[in-house]
């Protein structure tokens, strides 16, 4: 069974967001990460906690991009770095025990070794298509996924540029990873509880 994991961006309108969020938690999701594109620490304070208490209702867990301090603050589940932290060591002793950790992958195998050094709990790997989400991101060779499960078991998840007409090109990749990860694919839908069935029933087809 593959995963589907959600990205969400705070800096759409609030009202938007909410309603597009409670129709997607009606579908199973691995996980929603909040992207830290915040306009100030008030957005954050006021965003998060009604995005927290959507997906807590669904038992969904709540991860923040790259923003670890936050995890305490606002009770989160865990947190995802776009690139390996520079001061890892010393984040990693503010963290609390047994939170969910992610990491942004590319090409680079050294990131896979390092994450599954560090013992964290999922790569993400970005971007597999051109995106306009994702548009820092180098294209992710299918090599690069063949070898990433060679050196881990953790889950793998694939972003960037997926859509209802990009996936069936994963197809021939699917058995070594786990799910992917979505932002404008679900949250631009006019409805994302459907479009969500839409990517859940091509995944269940392999």
């Amino acid at each position: 069974m593959k995963h589907i994991y959600l990205i969400i961006n705070p800096a759409k309108p609030q009202a938007e967001i909410l309603e597009k969020l409670a129709s997607a938690l009606q579908e199973n999701l691995y996980a929603v990460q909040i992207w830290d594109n915040f306009t100030s620490e008030e957005h954050a304070k006021n965003i998060i906690p009604l995005v927290t208490q959507l997906c807590q209702a669904r038992n969904v867990p709540v991860l923040i991009n790259n923003r670890w301090q936050y995890v305490e603050l606002y009770q989160l589940s865990g947190v995802h770095f776009d690139t390996i932290p520079a001061d890892w060591e010393q984040i990693k002793k503010n963290l609390p025990n047994n939170i969910i950790l992610g990491i942004t992958a590319n090409n680079d195998l050294k990131v896979i070794e390092w994450a599954e050094q560090q013992k964290f709990s999922y790569i993400s790997f970005c971007s597999m298509f051109p995106s306009v989400t994702a548009n820092s991101c180098e294209l992710v060779r299918a090599e690069t996924i063949l070898q990433a499960r060679t050196i881990t078991t953790m889950p793998l998840f694939v972003a960037g540029g997926i859509t209802l007409d990009t996936l069936p090109q994963l197809q021939p990749i699917h058995q070594y990873f786990n799910g992917i990860a979505l932002v404008s694919g679900v949250m631009n839908a006019e409805n994302p509880q459907k479009a969500l069935q839409q990517y859940q029933q091509q995944l269940q087809n392999w």
